[in-house]
């Protein structure tokens, strides 16, 4: 039979398909999507997991005029291949490309940027409420996990929704399975609804006032069509309950479905994950893993929790060893906070792990239950700076900006691997504050990390490079940068590397101004609000004459592309920096 995926560029060009000729066409999606991931990389078992789904989805109903939403946006990869961008999709997640995440400024069809969890019941339900003011008559659709829905976020639209009389669709694509399996309550709940055990009586989705149906085959093209044929007219919320399996279609993304969702290249042909030529390097990830295991095996009271991610940070190897002290609790980073706070007062030291991007989710958190009470809990912000191909919605910039506002609150950023781990050891038996640890995704640049273990000062200004004329005030691993940038020069600049973000010790750093002609301060974050934005202060509060260049992330959103070109865009490259710094050499 002649391939149909040539065929289709829009969802108007499923109308007049046969349900065999769709079922092929969902075979097709399918090696389309493989091969081109296998080269790229990028998310793959979620999208494997939803193409009859998604298939179903624009066939039933009219988009873009009908609104679909999807939670996420990790298995949107059918959904753009399906609404014009088939094309074009290799260039996903590539600078200047497509977005590995659905966009409003990128397609029609895109009807709400998604990129964070449990946003699409809130934004579809929005969407149901103004169109029914303004007596439209299309239907809005949100797709969501079994792991996102269990998101207070979500929850509060449930909530919403049932007393709103809209026309509005929950479809839970339930695969018990988020990027690491799904945990808790609601999770046990799900599963007795799918093995028969919960009465339908019991159903606490119809508590709420939406009209429940399911469970359903997720992969079944046909029952999918006719469920949502039925659901398309209704003027009240509806749920529909739907099975899939994520990664379905490729043997090992089936049977490894946390590796398997962002694998990174693989073979497209058997599916064996492709060496990688970093492999020998640790990530930063692991450092904190590992120490942090090392330190509870000796230490009772240390305790740890991350909001979904016990892969993606590494805290893996505690919970596997000590399940009682390392705890996921599922896509909550609200309740993190607060949870860890609770666990302190009890005598605790609590490491929270949690992404700088889904830290953002706990602002209040942070100051109201933690700070304001001076509660000494450490948060170790995993993926902050730059985070490459992922994009503007998980970019680990504004950390540094948006705590510098917290009274109370102490801010780490070590330059590399060791002083990581030395960090961790010192703050194990914290006691006096809140303290945000702040490190990047991917590889140390250090091979032999695993050192014995010292207390470090945090506060002590580190003189990594004498010079004479002008002094690089560094934070972080960018120093890596700054040092490689700083390769041509004998005695002109000075850097010194500071650990400690906030507090800053001000007498001790006009005391070094003084000294140099020019100041450049170098940070992988925003500069708005940021380190650099400090010492602007201290320099004018002491009225003190010197040259300040900040550099760090402008004041806009930075878009996905890899590490290294988001670096050179933001001019935090070696070369862009070596650049500048031999202009200020020849003044």
């Amino acid at each position: 039979m002649a391939a149909i995926l040539p065929t289709i560029q829009f969802p108007s060009d499923l109308k007049s398909k046969t349900i065999e000729e769709l079922e092929q066409l969902a075979g097709e999606i399918r090696r389309f999507i493989i091969n081109v991931v296998s080269v790229n990389g990028g998310h793959l078992g979620a999208s494997l997991g939803v193409v009859e789904l998604t298939i179903a989805l624009h066939y039933v109903f009219d988009t873009p005029i009908d609104k679909l939403v999807w939670d996420v946006g990790h298995q949107a990869y059918v959904h753009k291949i399906l609404t014009g961008r088939k094309d074009v999709f290799d260039s996903n997640r590539k600078k200047n490309g497509i977005s590995g995440f659905p966009k409003i400024s990128e397609s029609v069809y895109d009807a709400f940027g998604v990129g964070h969890s449990s946003t699409s019941l809130s934004a579809a339900l929005g969407m149901a409420i103004g169109d029914k003011l303004q007596g439209k008559n299309n239907q809005h659709i949100a797709v969501i996990g079994d792991a996102s829905i269990a998101s207070g976020m979500a929850f509060e639209a449930l909530n919403h929704a049932g007393v709103t009389n809209t026309r509005f669709i929950v479809v839970l694509n339930d695969n018990a399975i988020g990027i690491d399996p799904s945990i808790g309550a609601l999770k046990s709940y799900l599963m007795q609804v799918k093995q028969g055990k919960n009465p339908k009586e019991n159903n606490m989705i119809k508590s709420l006032n939406f009209d429940y149906s399911g469970p359903i085959d997720g992969h079944n093209l046909k029952v999918l069509i006719n469920e949502f044929q039925r659901l398309k007219n209704k003027n009240k919320p509806q749920f529909l309950h739907v099975i899939t399996t994520k990664g379905k279609g490729l043997k090992q993304a089936e049977e490894n479905q946390v590796l398997y969702h962002a694998p990174g290249k693989f073979d497209k042909i058997t599916g064996d994950l492709l060496q990688n030529n970093q492999q020998e390097f640790t990530k930063f990830q692991d450092v904190f893993g590992l120490t942090l295991l090392e330190l509870a095996q000796k230490n009772n009271k240390l305790f740890a929790i991350t909001p979904a991610m016990p892969t993606g940070s590494s805290l893996k190897y505690m919970m596997d060893k000590f399940p009682e002290r390392a705890i996921d609790v599922g896509i909550a980073e609200q309740h993190a906070v607060t949870l860890a706070a609770g666990i302190s007062l009890s005598g605790f030291t609590v490491f929270c792990t949690i992404y700088s991007t889904f830290l953002q989710r706990a602002y209040d958190q942070l100051i109201h239950d933690v700070a304001l009470q001076n509660i000494p809990v450490v948060f170790c912000i995993d993926r902050a700076g730059l985070v490459g191909e992922d994009g503007a919605t998980h970019q680990g910039i504004f950390d540094i900006a948006y705590l510098n506002a917290i009274p109370n609150l102490k801010i780490l950023a070590p330059k590399n691997a060791v002083e990581l781990r030395q960090t961790l050891y010192t703050l194990q038996n914290n006691n006096s504050q809140p303290v945000a640890v702040r490190y990047p995704r991917g590889y140390s640049s250090e091979k032999n990390w695993k050192v014995p273990f010292e207390i470090i000062d945090f506060s002590k200004i580190q003189n990594i490079k004498k010079g004479t004329k002008a002094a690089v005030f560094s934070t972080g691993t960018i120093i890596e940068n700054v040092l490689e940038a700083l390769s041509f020069d004998a005695d002109f600049f000075s850097v010194y590397h500071f650990l400690q973000i906030k507090p800053l010790n001000e007498k001790a750093i006009v005391d070094l101004i003084k000294r140099y002609q020019t100041i450049i301060t170098v940070e992988e974050g925003v500069v708005n609000g940021g380190f650099g934005s400090m010492i602007n202060q201290i320099v004018l509060k002491n009225k003190l004459k010197v040259e300040v260049i900040n550099l760090g992330i402008p004041d806009e959103f930075i878009e996905h592309a890899t590490v290294n070109e988001q670096f050179i865009y933001c001019g935090l490259d070696s070369l862009s920096m070596q650049n500048l710094f031999k202009r200020i050499q020849n003044v």
